[in-house]
């Protein structure tokens, strides 16, 4: 009973993703990095599809409009961005971008025609190279 018991708990655990999927058990940071990397590239370039290749249907994005659940309500969300933050005519800035396991975090800034972006921050967790989590805040002051 309890080997039944813990190969459940165990099936549980892969399932919600509470359980790496590499073979020594070790979450792969430069995974983290290459989809940070990835993400802030198909960003800056207005890339909706590219953006969207980051999340599954069971990603959250949490910003302080509201939260975004699956890959509809996530999309809406980067069409919004994308005419606030055009390709032409606005200026996006990396300052600092980590991961640290499957934690993935960028600091960055925006001139847009519209309004300056003086600070803005994403927190991510990323596993098996997708989206799970992300928070977003900024400051934006109009011009």
């Amino acid at each position: 009973m309890k080997k039944r018991y813990i190969l459940i708990l165990f099936i549980g655990l892969m399932a919600t993703g509470c359980v790496s999927s590499s073979s020594n058990g070790e979450i792969d940071e430069s995974e983290t990095e290459a989809v940070l990397d990835h993400h802030w590239e198909t960003f800056i370039n207005n890339d909706l599809e590219g953006v969207m290749e980051d999340y599954t249907e069971e990603s959250i994005l949490i910003t302080p409009n509201g939260t975004y659940s699956g890959l509809e309500e996530i999309r809406g969300n980067f069409v919004n961005a994308f005419k606030a933050f055009p390709s032409q005519g606005a200026d996006l800035t990396l300052n600092q971008s980590l991961a640290v396991k499957d934690v993935g975090y960028i600091l960055w800034e925006a001139n847009t025609p519209e309004f300056n972006l003086t600070y803005a921050t994403d927190t991510f967790i990323i596993r098996n190279g997708k989206i799970l989590r992300q928070t977003y805040a900024g400051v934006r002051v109009g011009k």
